[in-house]
């Protein structure tokens, strides 16, 4: 059974049970809502020309409109582009550039130009075509999720209706998910957490999610107990923001807690487990695999990430580089065959740029990154691109950024630049290149970076020099 087939079989069997319920408003939509209203935006998307294997940008805040057409395109048999709506315009442009979609749907269209645009709303009045729904086979495309490396530009990753069934169904083996589970949603729709685990893992449990515009600690809380939920995810900074407000103990009903796309300090991981009477699942994933590895239900330990789901290998390679194969790792990256033969070893498995260790019961830990990737409130920052925008302001001789462990953000950027410059000119011109996430929150001023015999700017000197200062 194809992936967006699986789905559409737990609602037909069970039409009147909730599917989605909207947080903003307590409205429900059921399997047979669910079911007709994708049905319909398929159509409507493919009367606008949409084609199976066609690319379709997808850039809204998270709602049960994002959620629907999501899995319209899916259903259809295109491919979801996934895009931060914090992106600017130039950022988007190259997305738009690359992977050339024929066309997107947004909440804000007036963050694009030069593409056919539509308002992911709930309905509209445009007409219907007839197409046949739910028969991509799991080798098609159904996803180029954006990331990269230190260097270079974005790029999108490949990943597959089977690369994403395959993710989903080893979350939903492994958390024991089912159809009685109810997921409390708070994480944007653009990256894998919030699509390949959250909503992919609740459709393929025949599970429901309340869905909300935002996170906030309130209705974080507020949602699980008005809609008697089961289950949270959330970021690292969701949890410190959770327990700042003072509301963890009312998580103590939730069956489970996962906390995910960045490391979780362990202090915070104990406070969670007292005040919300259990510690979270802490797991691990990415845009090219979905996921990988997770604690189990029964053995949950801080600052690891478990061991492998089922049907995924993970093994320890050079310099303890982390490698994973299985069918959840992704075909490789859209268009960039250089890229693709230095992500994948001779054998095939797929090097994840980071360095763990096994313990000796085979549980991973992350001890490092292979890359210098920052990793801020759950979001990827990466570096070069920063230091790129740094150095588009008149003065600016050199620069480099680099992480700062934070209790809260889990990392913030702190960048160093060398000219005669003022940091608050910079960043102004910085805004207008970068989203929120990824600028920098510390500025210094050096007569020169670092560097090694290579040339390479060392990082590690700049990290400590940065830390001395505080």
């Amino acid at each position: 059974m194809t992936l967006t087939a699986g789905w559409a079989a737990h609602w037909r069997a069970r039409p009147d049970d909730a599917v989605l319920v909207d947080a903003a408003d307590d409205a429900i939509l059921t399997g047979r809502d669910v079911e007709a209203r994708t049905a319909a935006l398929a159509g409507r998307l493919a009367a606008r020309g949409v084609r199976p294997g066609d690319r379709v940008l997808l850039s809204c805040g998270p709602s049960v409109a994002t959620v629907l057409a999501y899995v319209s395109v899916l259903r259809l048999g295109a491919v979801v582009v996934p895009a931060n709506t914090a992106y600017t315009a130039a950022e988007l442009d190259h997305i738009v550039g690359d992977v050339r979609p024929v066309l997107a749907l947004v909440d804000d269209p007036s963050r694009l130009e030069g593409l056919a645009v539509v308002a992911a709303g709930p309905d509209d009045d445009g007409p219907v075509a007839d197409v046949e729904l739910d028969v991509a086979s799991d080798d098609d495309l159904a996803m180029v999720a954006y990331t990269s490396g230190t260097t270079g530009r974005p790029k999108g990753a490949m990943l597959s209706a089977g690369n994403l069934r395959a993710g989903a169904e080893a979350l939903v083996e492994a958390w024991g998910w089912t159809a009685s589970d109810r997921l409390v949603h708070a994480l944007p729709m653009f990256h894998m957490h919030g699509l390949g685990a959250a909503l992919n893992g609740t459709f393929t449990a025949g599970a429901s999610a309340v869905v909300l515009p935002r996170f906030e600690a309130h209705a974080v809380v507020d949602a699980a107990a008005t809609h008697t939920a089961t289950m949270f995810f959330g970021v690292p900074t969701m949890y410190a923001r959770l327990a700042e407000a003072g509301v963890l103990p009312r998580l103590a009903g939730l069956r489970l807690l996962v906390s995910g796309s960045a490391p979780l300090d362990p202090v915070l991981f104990e406070r969670v487990a007292e005040e919300a009477g259990q510690p979270p699942v802490e797991r691990y994933g990415m845009s090219e695999t979905v996921m990988l590895c997770s604690n189990s239900l029964d053995d949950r330990v801080p600052g690891c990430v478990g061991r492998p789901l089922p049907g995924v290998g993970v093994r320890l390679g050079e310099g303890d580089a982390v490698e994973v194969v299985g069918p959840n790792v992704f075909r490789g990256y859209w268009e960039r065959p250089d890229a693709n033969a230095q992500a994948f070893t001779d054998d095939g498995w797929f090097r994840t740029g980071d360095v763990g260790r096994f313990d000796e019961v085979g549980r991973l830990y992350l001890v490092g990154r292979a890359s210098d990737l920052i990793i801020t409130g759950g979001y990827n920052v990466y570096p070069r691109e920063v230091e790129d925008a740094l150095l588009e302001h008149d003065g600016v001789l050199d620069a480099a950024v680099v992480g700062l462990p934070d209790p809260t953000w889990g990392e913030t950027v702190a960048a160093f630049l060398v000219g005669d410059v003022d940091p608050d000119a910079v960043a102004a011109t910085a805004s207008q290149r970068l989203a929120a996430y990824k600028r920098p929150r510390s500025w210094f001023v050096v007569d020169e970076l670092p560097r090694n015999a290579m040339g390479k700017v060392r990082r590690d000197v700049l990290r400590d020099q940065a830390l001395r200062s505080d």
